[in-house]
């Protein structure tokens, strides 16, 4: 499902509609906001870090979870990772095993995050910390969940679309948010704003609750892998939170996009559509190209046919992450 436009309007002048739906947005964080207060459940031996937003949708977790596991390899620590696994089948506390699950099993951004670290999936984040920590675990770095208590947080970081910000400043159905801004950054650590600088100066003016605690700009680079771009014809698709930020990338790489297609975020990619992205690529003599995210729901026959674009998380500190927890002594290594 695509948000409806009013949700990008601006916090200033939200909208009739935001207005009529005020209400519902009313009860809905009041909803939140009773949840959210429960006493945690469990408190494992370790760290746990939560990778969170208070946005709907996409504002760049999985990127943020991989730059903080890779942030830990570099100190020897072993940071294992638990999610709940949307849009995938599975309910048991499962680790993700890439040689022999796919996405419809455990969810596309599992998938992805299993290449660099073990991870765990399961809508109970209790159980899955349980294994990951008696799988010998130094960190627990939780994918999603700022709005779920059952497990308690050692520090928390809010994920914040520059490009995006909060949006109307709105809790759904009225806007985009889950809770509202102040109330989701009081519970927060930090705040890593991802994006151009121009907009990390501009949600920061729109969102003076941003300066309550550490900030710290990102963007997101492409890793480029020796491909040449540069006049290349690409059919680019792309079903992740903004796909336009991807088609964005490939412009600024000098690649020419004949054709874009986004898709709603955690899309299935049926036969149906991908035979007609390929025979759209062939009568217009292109290239199809994704992101990571994407292509690990593409299904084995097609992998070799579509060229993907990695993306890493870059910080413009570079000591951005010399703040986060440490494991005890004992868990090290």
């Amino acid at each position: 499902m695509k948000p409806p436009k009013f949700w990008s309007n601006p916090p200033q002048n939200p909208g009739f509609m935001a207005r009529a739906l005020g209400p519902m947005g009313a009860l809905a964080a009041r909803a939140t906001a009773r949840r959210v207060a429960r006493q945690s459940e469990y408190q494992a031996d370790v760290p746990v870090i939560c990778v969170g937003n208070i946005n709907l949708g996409g504002t760049g977790k999985t990127p943020t979870v991989i730059a903080l596991v890779q942030h830990y390899a570099q100190l020897g620590i072993r940071a294992f990772v638990i999610s709940r696994g949307y849009g995938g089948s599975v309910r048991a506390a499962t680790e993700v095993d890439p040689a022999r699950m796919s996405a419809a099993m455990v969810g596309d951004e599992p998938l992805l995050i299993a290449a660099f670290t073990r991870i765990w999936v399961c809508p109970d984040r209790v159980e899955a910390a349980r294994l990951a920590q008696e799988a010998g675990a130094a960190v627990i770095i939780m994918d999603d969940g700022h709005q779920n208590p059952a497990l308690h947080k050692d520090f928390s970081i809010i994920v914040v679309d520059a490009e995006v910000g909060f949006g109307n400043g709105c809790v759904a159905p009225a806007g985009p948010l889950r809770e509202p801004v102040e109330t989701g950054l009081a519970r927060a650590d930090l705040v890593v704003i991802i994006g151009p600088r121009d907009a990390q100066a501009k949600v920061r003016q729109d969102w003076p609750a941003l300066g309550t605690l550490p900030n710290k700009n990102a963007h997101l680079a492409p890793l480029e892998m020796g491909m040449d771009w540069q006049g290349h014809r690409v059919l680019a698709f792309a079903g992740i939170g903004r796909p336009a930020k991807f088609f964005a990338t490939l412009r600024g790489l000098g690649a020419e996009l004949v054709q874009t297609i986004s898709l709603d975020d955690h899309q299935p990619l049926t036969n149906a559509l991908l035979l007609r992205m390929r025979k759209e690529a062939e009568l217009k003599g292109a290239q199809l190209v994704t992101t990571e995210k994407d292509a690990v729901r593409l299904p084995p026959s097609m992998r070799a046919e579509v060229l993907t674009l990695p993306v890493r998380l870059t910080f413009d500190d570079p000591d951005a992450l010399a703040g986060l927890p440490r494991p005890p002594a004992n868990r090290q290594g």
